[in-house]
């Protein structure tokens, strides 16, 4: 018989939500009042723009909430902010990212036998970052990690990207929240209730032994689950599934053996504000080169960019005179 995946009220009581100002600021007011800077570099498809002032001035105050310690299934460590990001920039962050992002709908193709498929994934992408054996100079350039010298354009087959100011703000805060070192950041954008993600574990050799991933949500709420994945012999551990419902600003850390043990995912949802959109940002520490490889296929791929269109409310190739 399948168990009922359990809630947070399961282990405990919602916490009290502390407000990082008391002032009511609005969407328009944060997104509207200033044209930020931007950061270029020649592996993106265009300038991606800093955070606004008053976005950025707020997020200082994260974490919003202190976070939870989940640790009473088998072989499960998560710590749990709700939420992480301060509620007043949650939504106008989230408007933010998804207008001023390059994002990619990637399909690629998997052989099983004799048997090739074309994989379409089921939402929208975009990725930064690089592994610990390089890093980027402060003119961009990519160099070695240890002795700093320039690599060779043809150490990489794809075109690794330094992770933009927007996205860096919040890696540096996560860092210091968590003590985790985190040298890439993935985004999913969920534009609809049918984008979705199967379960699966981010357990890959580049990431180590043990790795950390912190995974934020913001706009729509959706349903995080997680179940322990099967042992080897077959035997049925204690462990129960588990459904977390992630609002905006919320931030789960996986840690220690639960990438290992456990398997998540983001399943289709029907109703509710799905349809508004969700984005999903994951810090994680890729460390040799075929995690940089890795990441790059499967996030960016070698399809055509989007960009979010306000007037059209939907993600459209933006024109070459953008």
């Amino acid at each position: 018989m399948s168990k009922r995946p359990r809630t947070l009220d399961s282990f405990f009581a919602p916490p009290a939500v502390k407000k990082a100002r008391t002032d009511s600021t609005s969407v328009s007011q944060i997104t509207a009042n200033t044209t930020p800077s931007n950061t270029q570099h020649p592996t993106y498809p265009f300038a991606i723009a800093h955070l606004p002032p008053e976005i950025n001035e707020i997020l200082n105050f994260a974490p919003a909430d202190e976070g939870r310690i989940i640790n009473d299934q088998p072989d499960l460590d998560l710590v749990y902010y709700h939420p992480y990001i301060p509620k007043d920039i949650s939504r106008p962050l989230f408007e933010f990212l998804r207008r001023e992002l390059p994002f990619y709908r990637v399909k690629y193709n998997i052989k099983r036998g004799p048997v090739e498929t074309q994989i379409n994934t089921p939402r929208w992408t975009t990725v930064f970052g690089i592994d610990e054996t390089a890093r980027f100079d402060p003119n961009g350039k990519l160099v070695d990690a240890t002795t700093g010298t320039l690599l060779p354009k043809d150490t990489y087959a794809c075109n690794p990207r330094p992770i933009p100011q927007s996205l860096d703000v919040l890696r540096i805060l996560t860092e210091n929240t968590t003590g985790c070192k985190f040298n890439f950041a993935l985004v999913n954008y969920y534009a609809t209730g049918t984008d979705s993600i199967s379960y699966h574990s981010d357990d890959e050799r580049f990431l180590g032994v043990d790795p950390a991933i912190a995974s934020f949500t913001l706009g729509a709420t959706r349903d995080f689950l997680l179940r322990h994945k099967k042992t080897p012999d077959g035997d049925a551990t204690e462990s129960k599934p588990m459904k977390f419902p992630l609002v905006s600003g919320d931030m789960v850390l996986m840690r220690g053996t639960t990438q290992k043990n456990w398997e998540h995912s983001i399943p289709k949802r029907k109703g509710g504000d799905a349809d508004r959109g969700r984005i999903n940002i994951t810090f994680r520490r890729a460390m040799i080169k075929g995690g940089t490889a890795n990441y790059y296929r499967y996030n960016v791929g070698d399809g055509p960019v989007y960009k979010w269109d306000e007037a059209q409310r939907e993600m459209m190739q933006p024109s070459r005179t953008e």
